[in-house]
């Protein structure tokens, strides 16, 4: 290599300084300085080099002096000796060794090396050297190394000369100095080892933390890494003669907030970061400081990076956790409040614990006195029907609080579901006013119903869905209403802007006992009832209300309550529902006689329990039914299957039956190769309540589904609509 192509490779290494690398040489230095530098180079008593780091590991550069270690005249012949790449400087038996340790030192040192090898000179002769390798990234030259060599034969064959001398001269000393050696390397491991620890902790907690310190405690030397603004003063020049101690007390003293300051103090000493420490190999103090006045979290984090059991060499990490407190004050104010809404939420379910208790334990209570008195006036027939009324009417309400139990239960699941089909308002509101008149009639309560000013009735709607609203608002009012009283269900329609919805009010009305303001604010609310029945005798959940309000906001309207105590309440529910069309056909025809039609009337019973089958049995009978029984699905199969077109008049089937239940038994009929027998009214008559039940009973080809226990009202207006609906 000329001396021109010599300055060249001098430039562009000043070009790279130049170029954003804290150096700065104007443009019309560069040469000049370029041509000191190589001079400077050249004089160096070791050898340098510059090789590529990639690749071929080609050499860029070497001065004079390493030439002649090399026993080279000129640069053009060390090219040729060394095949012009680093692995040709290094002997052969050496090269993956050399490049191993260059390789794993890079990755832990980042770009520092230090290896010891062995070169072969021009005239074949071996000598060692040791190399100071830099490796660097350039935009300029590329990946590079810079790297310094000296001659060490003389020192590496001197310490293997005096080696063998202390081996040969005893075997003693020969194991000493094995010792001694092990004990050197472990030492140098060690340091090594603590050095890199030291990086490892610092690197990762410069991810989180905005302040970096190295200490050691036996020295009282603290070193910084990375500075915040809060300890930045604490290293200036004039400061740098102060220890570790010294900043942590006076950082401590100033910085830390007056009601943290004792604690902090007391483990931010060295004996009290070695107690930590003995315990944990790290640990953190979180606590607040002053800035501005105010209080700032701070957390603080000590890790042990020496070795061994005494404990000297620590790292500090100091960051801001304003936002953590914050969020965590936040959480534990959402939590309070949760914990205070679950109190509540217990208080109110032990009231209704209490409250159902009592209201069921009564009913069975009677059931239980009037059945011991039943039997024991068996003879005289008026007491026996009286006593049975009130089994009956015990019954029913013990029905009527596991319904509403269950209705709030299935409310607040998925599976709940709001269905609009064709209807008539005022036919639904006249059919609870109908389902109230006989308990009303009992108290002498006067009863009206108001549906004149409706023009629309035919909407489409959830008809079931309303008239479950309106018969626990109905219910309500009869049952609330002292004896000579009045009630009045009013339906009234506001046409919207919309033709094609209209606005349904349904206000019932009654004189009953009334409700205070405090109790009105919480009348919807679950468990929830004016007076308990101890106090006013009157039975009752507190479930109706909130079961209604559920699903007319689920129906997407309001319900309004209005009351005074001893005067009477009103409740108004306001539904905006869409209108069907007129038609001349919608008015309805004359009324038939049902007990009529049914009589002598042959239907399928399926049913299991014998107790069910017994009580239904006669139940049906006794309004004119005949009764075919049947144990499971598949003899109802085989039944129907068997029968004559017309045979049965409907199937009235169990759900859940062995060997085959009421769905099954229903697919297996209608698939049936008569399309008569396969088309046979099917209804399903189960404990199973919930939609999802009526509405898997429905897809599996069921024309209706009642819960028991079995309601002959419910189930003749089922066939009314079913079976003779179908004839039409």
């Amino acid at each position: 290599m000329d001396m021109q192509n010599e300055i060249g490779i001098i430039e562009q290494m000043l070009t790279f300084l130049n170029d954003g690398h804290g150096v700065t040489i104007p443009d019309s230095g560069i040469n000049d300085t370029a041509r000191r530098i190589k001079d400077f180079i050249d004089k160096l008593p070791g050898g340098f080099l510059i090789y590529n780091a990639d690749g071929k590991e080609e050499i860029i550069y070497a001065n004079k002096a390493l030439i002649r270690m090399f026993g080279c005249d000129t640069f053009k012949e060390f090219i040729a000796l060394t095949n012009n790449s680093f692995k040709g400087l290094v002997y052969s038996e050496d090269v993956e060794a050399v490049e191993n340790s260059i390789k794993q030192q890079i990755k832990h040192h980042d770009d520092l090396d230090y290896v010891e090898y062995r070169i072969q000179r021009k005239d074949g002769s071996l000598r060692w050297v040791e190399d100071y390798g830099h490796y660097v990234q350039t935009r300029t030259m590329g990946n590079i190394f810079y790297v310094f060599i000296t001659d060490a034969t003389e020192k590496i064959n001197k310490k293997n000369l005096e080696r063998t001398a202390f081996i040969t001269e005893n075997q003693e000393k020969e194991k000493r100095l094995l010792n001694l050696i092990e004990e050197y390397d472990k030492e140098r491991k060690l340091i090594r080892q603590e050095h890199l620890q030291r990086l490892e902790v610092i690197e990762g907690l410069s991810v989180d933390y905005d302040t970096i310190l190295y200490a050691d405690l036996d020295s009282d030397k603290v070193i910084p890494y990375r500075l915040s603004n809060r300890v930045k003063s604490y290293f200036v020049p004039e400061l740098s003669n102060h220890g570790f101690s010294w900043f942590s007390s006076d950082y401590v003293n100033n910085w830390v907030f007056e009601d943290d300051r004792e604690s902090v103090a007391e483990e931010f000493t060295a004996d009290g970061i070695r107690k930590r420490l003995a315990e944990n190999r790290t640990y953190h103090l979180n606590f607040r400081c002053r800035k501005k006045g105010e209080p700032e979290y701070l957390q603080v984090r000590i890790v042990n990076v020496g070795s061994g059991e005494h404990i000297s060499q620590i790292v500090i990490g100091g960051r801001n956790i304003d936002d953590e407190v914050l969020l965590q004050m936040e959480q534990k104010v959402l939590l309070e409040e949760a914990l205070n809404n679950a109190k509540l939420a217990s208080i109110a379910k032990n009231t209704f614990l209490s409250n159902m208790s009592h209201d069921m334990r009564t009913p069975l209570n009677a059931i239980f006195g009037y059945t011991a008195l039943a039997k024991k006036n068996l003879r005289d027939r008026n007491s026996v029907e009286e006593f049975l009324d009130k089994i009956d009417n015990a019954g029913r309400q013990i029905l009527g609080l596991v319904d509403k139990v269950l209705e709030i239960s299935y409310l607040e699941s998925k599976d709940f579901k709001i269905s609009e089909k064709p209807c008539d308002v005022c036919r639904i509101a006249e059919d609870v006013y109908n389902s109230i008149k006989p308990d009303a009639v009992k108290k002498k309560i006067n009863v009206e119903f108001e549906c004149s000013t409706v023009e629309n009735k035919l909407v489409f709607a959830d008809e079931d869905k309303l008239r479950q609203i309106l018969s626990h608002i109905a219910g309500n009012a009869v049952k609330y209403t002292g004896d000579s009283g009045n009630i009045k269900l009013i339906i009234s329609e506001h046409r919207s802007h919309s033709n094609e919805f209209a606005t349904f009010r349904f206000t019932m009305k009654d004189t009953g006992v009334g409700i205070d303001k405090d109790a009105l604010k919480r009348i919807f609310e679950p468990f929830e009832r004016e007076k308990n029945y101890t106090h006013s005798g009157i039975f009752g959940s507190g479930l109706g209300l909130t079961i209604a309000k559920r699903i007319i906001e689920m129906m997407g309207g309001s319900i309004e309550a209005e009351s005074q105590i001893g005067k009477g309440s009103s409740f108004t529910v306001t539904l905006s529902l869409k209108l069907q069309n007129p038609s001349p056909a919608s008015s309805s025809g004359a009324k038939r006689d049902i007990y009529k039609e049914i009589k002598g009337k042959k239907i399928l019973l399926v049913e299991d329990n014998e107790i069910n089958l017994e009580i239904e049995t006669e139940m049906l009978e006794d309004i004119g039914f005949v009764i075919e029984p049947a144990e499971n699905g598949q003899i109802a199969v085989d039944k129907v299957s068997a029968s004559k077109p017309d045979e049965y008049l409907f199937v009235l089937m169990d759900i859940q039956m062995p060997v085959m239940d009421g769905r099954q038994a229903t697919e297996a009929i209608r698939k049936l190769g008569n399309k008569k027998l396969a088309d046979i009214p099917i209804i399903a008559l189960s404990a199973n309540a919930f939609e999802s039940d009526r509405r898997m009973s429905i897809d599996r080809g069921m024309d209706a589904h009642l819960t028991k226990p079995i309601d002959i009202p419910a189930l003749l207006q089922t066939v009314e609509n079913v079976v003779f609906g179908k004839e039409n």
